[in-house]
């Protein structure tokens, strides 16, 4: 995921507003606004790093002259107690962003590290551990990032980006549909059709299924890639074979698996071994643990 820090200057304008505003009345009570020094961002547990560039252009719209030295790369893995990067500049800039800039960093790199760990679960099989939609409002493009730098991979960014056809547009379809329509083609085939005849090829189509027999209407539907949605372990087997033994007419291409729903760090690796290409977990994003960092400041010598 290549990142682009002009994506997230709301929210750090927002962040700004709301723990700045017109000023910190502490530290420009105490210290002199020429007083510089330095601060230490030290982790204090083992964890993946994600978030340093959102933390360097957010110290550069409060104050002049910072600068930022980080010792590693982003997605790095740093153990508890290592200084992973210093900043430099004002004591008042350093001091008024320091719960905002790690506010940033220990969210973003907790949501790295839980990815981290559910790529770890699944090696060696080759199954991309991916994310979905289930992000904090206004922080997508930087949650999805921290996944990225963790290991996994991006679902769609948004409603725009690519077609899922999910369970709730197939039961209301179906009140859609006469007896006599769903007689001759099922809910998904008829309903993929329509959403082909409005957009074309132009982005790919995926489908939500919770049975066998919708996994076969969505093979039938030709989509490119089918979601196993809650299903069993059994279930889930038995839903890739049918995709992956299915012999595919001249134009028609094997669909991509996906399995979603319920995925803990516990039973990854089972789904992970069905054979599945994808696997989809909500809580990457709405259920990762800050990671503790500290910012250490101190007067510069």
């Amino acid at each position: 995921m290549n990142f682009e820090l002009q994506k997230v200057d709301t929210l750090i304008q927002l962040a700004i507003h709301e723990d700045i505003g017109p000023g910190d009345i502490t530290t420009e009570s105490i210290f002199l606004p020429h007083l510089m020094g330095e601060g230490e961002f030290i982790a204090k547990e083992d964890g993946v790093i994600a978030g340093l560039p959102v933390v360097e252009y957010f110290f550069s719209k409060i104050g002049k002259s910072v600068l930022l030295r980080s010792f590693i790369s982003e997605g790095t893995r740093v153990k508890k107690g290592e200084v992973f990067a210093t900043i430099n500049g004002s004591v008042h800039t350093l001091l008024s962003g320091e719960r905002i800039a790690l506010n940033f960093l220990q969210r973003l790199s907790g949501i790295a590290t839980f990815t981290a760990q559910f790529v770890e679960k699944v090696k060696p099989l080759k199954v991309a551990i991916m994310d979905t939609r289930k992000t904090v409002p206004g922080w997508r493009y930087l949650e999805k990032y921290a996944v990225a730098m963790g290991g996994g991979m991006n679902h769609r960014m948004g409603l725009y980006d690519q077609v899922l056809v999910k369970d709730n547009h197939l039961d209301f379809m179906k009140k859609e549909l006469s007896a006599e329509e769903l007689a001759r083609t099922s809910v998904i085939e008829k309903t993929v059709a329509k959403v082909r005849k409005k957009i074309g090829g132009r982005m790919a189509i995926e489908v939500e299924t919770r049975t066998l027999t919708e996994v076969e209407d969505a093979i039938n539907a030709g989509v490119d890639i089918i979601l196993f949605d809650n299903m069993s372990l059994p279930k889930i087997k038995e839903a890739v074979s049918l995709v992956k033994n299915r012999k595919y007419d001249k134009g028609m291409h094997q669909p991509f698996t996906e399995a979603s729903g319920n995925i803990t760090l516990d039973n990854v690796k089972s789904i992970a071994e069905t054979g599945v290409d994808r696997i989809s977990i909500g809580a990457l994003t709405h259920s990762a643990k800050a990671l503790d960092i500290s910012l250490k400041i101190s007067r510069q010598s």
